[in-house]
């Protein structure tokens, strides 16, 4: 299956979330080829010691933006896995019940290696934190 088909079968219900999401409780929203969109909801079991939304919140639902969007580009049997990962959070999510976004595109579509980039945002495009990432990709 074509990754952009994987991705609109997991959107739609057809294949499970990954494990990982569900505990963190985000979703996918939007699968286009080169672009996703994954929404959540921080809320308090996520804080970390300081009171604060924990940084592998951030971590989790970027990766998984950066990665997918990847993903929706890749041809059947084909598959990825991450060489770099770069974080940068700029301020503190909210736990307040708003729905927080990360939204990933491709920069570099390459046959061995592709690059992304991927934003963690509100619903007023308020920024708090952003991810690039690369990844090799395998054929069979």
């Amino acid at each position: 299956m074509a990754g952009i088909d994987f991705l609109r079968a997991m959107r739609d219900g057809a294949l499970p979330l990954p494990a990982f999401q569900a505990t963190l409780d985000y979703v996918l929203i939007e699968v286009e080829e080169g672009r996703v969109v994954f929404e959540g909801k921080p809320a308090e079991y996520l804080l970390n010691p300081l009171g604060s939304v924990h940084g592998g919140y951030y971590a989790g639902m970027l990766d998984s933006a950066l990665g997918c969007a990847i993903h929706s580009r890749l041809a059947a049997g084909q598959s990825y896995t991450t060489l770099e990962f770069k974080l940068n959070m700029v301020r503190p999510l909210p736990f307040d019940g708003r729905a927080i976004r990360a939204i990933g595109e491709v920069i570099h579509p390459g046959r061995k290696i592709a690059t992304s980039d991927a934003r963690l945002v509100d619903s007023d495009d308020k920024l708090y934190a952003h991810a690039t990432c690369s990844c090799m990709i395998f054929s069979p």
